[in-house]
């Protein structure tokens, strides 16, 4: 069978349980509405609990890493800095890790790794969601199903994965008029 550009050579090779991780640092997706400040945001991880549980995985051991939980508009270049770091300290259990992570500045986070640790050994995945998991039309869990397919399925490298599309880092951006992300050279 020939192999598409991009994609893992391994990846139908085995039926044995294969790992993945799942790295939180916060964002949209992650946001949950507190009725006594009558706010919505980031305490903990809301993946796990609203997507990860109802998800049928019988030959993906998940795992789940809380780094942070914050909007990505207050995120700064320590907390890239962090962001990156934890992800070549994981890359080192050779399982695949997916990004939960904040839209708006998903894209200078991703940049940020692919600049200071380029040669990543695993496939990094970074997917968020413009509404957030709580929400009856929210697209976390598209995103996170769809990110944890491809992990699984592409060459080391970081990776973008979002309304089933996925884009190689750094050659994407927030389309804030539809609601996306996009593509560019």
């Amino acid at each position: 069978m020939a192999q598409s550009q991009g994609f893992n050579e391994n990846f139908m090779a085995l039926n044995d349980t294969r790992p993945l991780i799942i790295l939180t640092t916060g964002g949209t997706i992650e946001k949950n509405y507190d009725e006594s400040e009558g706010t919505l945001q980031n305490r903990n991880t809301m993946v796990e609990n609203k997507i990860l549980k109802k998800l049928r995985l019988p030959y993906t051991k998940v795992s789940v890493e809380f780094l942070m939980a914050k909007d990505s508009l207050v995120m700064d270049e320590h907390d890239r800095e962090l962001i990156c770091q934890k992800i070549q300290e994981l890359s080192q259990q050779g399982a695949p890790i997916v990004v939960i992570h904040g839209t708006d500045t998903m894209d200078i986070t991703a940049s940020y790794c692919f600049e200071n640790a380029p040669n990543i050994s695993v496939p990094v995945i970074f997917t968020g969601a413009m509404k957030p998991v709580g929400f009856d039309d929210s697209d976390a869990a598209q995103n996170v199903i769809e990110a944890v397919m491809v992990a699984h399925l592409i060459k080391p490298g970081y990776w973008a994965s979002f309304h089933s599309r996925l884009f190689e880092v750094p050659h994407f951006r927030k389309n804030r008029q539809k609601g996306t992300f996009e593509a560019f050279e």
